[in-house]
């Protein structure tokens, strides 16, 4: 299974999450040894994560008018 890692590297500090895959270092860490039905787990908060991060952005910008 492909990995979600798109080479963006860098952890936000505040959520504990990758900039650039929303992966936790423990997720990033033990993605090579977790078998199909754990990575399918990731990828499936990732999905979760992704849609909060955009929510984050949103009321960033709202608060910024």
């Amino acid at each position: 299974m492909i990995s979600p890692c798109i080479n963006v590297c860098r952890m936000h500090e505040p959520s504990g999450l990758c900039e650039g895959c929303l992966r936790t270092i423990d997720e990033i860490a033990a993605w090579s040894t977790l078998d199909d039905a754990a990575k399918h787990a990731v990828w499936d908060a990732l999905d979760a994560r992704h849609e909060q991060w955009i929510q984050r952005d949103a009321a960033k910008a709202g608060d910024a008018r």
